[in-house]
């Protein structure tokens, strides 16, 4: 029995003002190409790079969410190697001397989480024979963490990716957006017997899509596994992935370490962290926010909800937070937590419907007190189901104005009648005129007792509460 093993490289561009080492725009989506640059940017010789604060301070803030231990010590080297997008021949990163060592996130086990320049873009279009080089992105402060191989599925390391995006996210470090290439995942993946040591390590690189390196894992492993069954050699070398074709490519034969020739740049300052009061632990452990995991657990303890609904809230953001401004507004209500659960039902179902429909964010214009009075109408009867969706509707849209949703249901004919005055008399019609349906009911036809509630929800055009119409019948007909 073959076993896959998969240890992941992630890189992510950080929010900051400035690139990594000099004074240019952190805007690698230029409108146009090469106009936030500078000479560091493209490696004119002579030119002095200074390093950004900002972002060693995102990379520890990681680190201290993680539970990583950060150095009290790091140095930038110089990764060396040859490439267009590369004018100086050599990459600032670092290598004996990571920020962050250690750590653990979603269960996986972290090697180290250390800070580097991005390259430029290279543009192949037109003439295959021409490439064009885009500077815009050469120096953007760029976060690289990488895992220890612990990862043993495709499944798994799609999950994990998605738990660094929502990470990263949550700290604001990084917009993580992997279709603009602001998070890439390489996977090493490897495939050996059970119980035997790890195979040769392939590389698959610049996975833009969590989808793909679901898919570029599961196609990897099964050609690893398919070589090792004809008992072929696996190849240590990098491969790309070909999304059109759904299958990975060879690229070339890995690098080591030792072909990069790291040592330590002579033109960036050490980093003593101790020194630096704002990068002490406990400081910058108090500022980071609620975490994806704590938040996660609270939810699960504080409201009992399901873990399809705590993961929406605690995925996007807009979501979660509105729903926090809901909740606020019922949980002193009698009964709040079925209140609580029911508000997360329209909000996980009905508003993310809207949401992905408008393509925008839907809380701009519906309220959370707006919000919160439609679950009080439903959960009290006032309104149906329907109703309430359409009031959470009209609030999106905008719609109902300055108007409560009371008066917004009163003005539309939302209300549901629960009087049983005004039922009574239409439930002695129904019966009268639908005796032989009657005659069914009492030898347990339950389908006898639903036609009869629907007719009187045809008779009041569904107005009527369905509840109290249901035992107004069962009253009449025993």
């Amino acid at each position: 029995m073959y076993v896959p093993t998969v240890g992941l490289e992630i890189h992510a561009e950080l929010k900051t003002v400035t690139k990594m080492f000099c004074a240019s725009a952190n805007q690698p989506d230029g409108s146009q190409p090469n106009v936030h640059i500078c000479p560091v940017c493209v490696g004119h010789p002579g030119t002095l790079p200074t390093i950004n604060k900002e972002a060693v301070r995102h990379v520890l803030r990681v680190g201290v969410a993680v539970g990583g231990t950060l150095a009290d010590y790091s140095e930038f080297d110089r990764k060396n190697y040859f490439y267009p997008d590369l004018p100086k021949a050599y990459q600032l990163s670092q290598y004996e001397y990571p920020l962050v060592s250690g750590g653990e996130l979603g269960g996986i086990a972290l090697t180290r989480i250390h800070l580097e320049e991005d390259t430029a873009r290279s543009l192949h279009e037109g003439d295959a024979d021409t490439s064009l080089v885009d500077f815009n992105r050469s120096g953007v402060p760029l976060m690289e963490l990488v895992t220890e191989p612990v990862v043993h599925s495709a499944e798994e390391a799609a999950a994990f990716a998605r738990e660094l995006q929502l990470l990263l996210r949550t700290l604001d470090a990084s917009a993580a957006n992997m279709e603009k290439g602001e998070m890439r995942v390489e996977a090493n993946i490897s495939v050996a017997q059970k119980g035997a040591p790890l195979g040769t390590k392939v590389e698959v690189k610049n996975l833009n899509s969590f989808r793909s390196v679901e898919r570029a894992v599961r196609f990897e492993v099964a050609r690893q596994t398919q070589l090792l069954e004809r008992g072929e050699r696996i190849t240590q070398e990098t491969r790309g992935w070909d999304e059109h074709a759904q299958k990975t490519f060879a690229q070339r034969t890995k690098e080591e370490a030792a072909d990069y020739r790291y040592f330590p740049d002579p033109d960036l300052p050490k980093l003593k962290i101790r020194d630096i009061p704002e990068f002490a632990h406990d400081t910058l452990k108090a500022s980071l926010p609620e975490l994806p995991a704590d938040k996660r657990k609270r939810l699960a303890s504080e409201h009992a909800l399901d873990a399809d609904t705590i993961g929406t809230l605690v995925y996007d953001r807009e979501l979660g937070d509105f729903f926090e401004a809901v909740i606020a507004h019922i949980q002193k209500e009698h009964d709040a937590q079925a209140l609580t659960r029911l508000a997360a039902n329209y909000l996980t179902n009905n508003l993310v419907a809207l949401k992905d429909a408008a393509h925008e964010k839907v809380t701009a214009h519906i309220t959370p007190a707006y919000f919160a009075e439609v679950v009080q109408m439903a959960h009290a009867g006032d309104i149906s189901s329907n109703s309430a969706v359409a009031l959470i509707a009209a609030g999106v849209r905008n719609e109902a104005g300055t108007r409560s949703p009371r008066d917004v249901a009163s003005d539309e004919g939302l209300l549901q009648e629960s009087e049983t005055d005004a039922l009574l008399p239409i439930v002695e019609s129904i019966v009268r005129e639908h005796k032989d349906v009657v005659a069914e009911y009492p030898n347990g036809k339950e389908q006898a007792l639903q036609y009869l509630v629907g007719q009187g929800m045809k008779q009041t055009s569904g107005r009527a509460n369905p509840a109290v119409l249901k035992q107004l019948i069962k009253d009449a007909v025993r």
